[in-house]
C-alpha cells in the first residue's frame, strides 16, 4: 500500500485520512488546532454542500465544516491501493 500526502479538500468524499501538517498560521492555525486538526487525526469525508463549498468532515466525533480555502491549508495521509 502507497501512502501519499493531499489536501484535505482533494481528499473524496467517504474516505479517511491522517491529518500530517498544518500549513497555516496565526489565528488560522489556532482554530483549526482548536478543531480537533492535530497530527495524526483521522479525518473522513462526509459530505458536499448543494454548492461544493463548504464540505463536512468528520473528526474526533464532531462534524465541521472548512471551505475548500480552509481545507487546503490541511495536509493529510491517504492510504492508496
Amino acid at each position: 500500500m502507497k501512502k501519499t500526502f493531499l489536501p484535505l479538500n482533494d481528499l473524496p468524499i467517504g474516505k479517511k485520512a491522517k491529518v500530517k501538517l498544518l500549513a497555516c498560521n496565526g489565528p488560522v492555525r489556532r482554530r483549526m488546532l482548536d478543531l480537533g486538526m492535530i497530527a495524526d487525526t483521522e479525518v473522513e469525508a462526509l459530505q458536499k454542500s448543494p454548492s461544493g463549498d463548504p464540505v463536512a468532515y468528520g473528526i474526533r466525533g464532531a462534524v465541521i465544516a472548512l471551505r475548500s480555502e480552509e481545507a487546503s491549508k490541511i495536509l493529510v495521509e491517504a492510504n492508496v491501493l
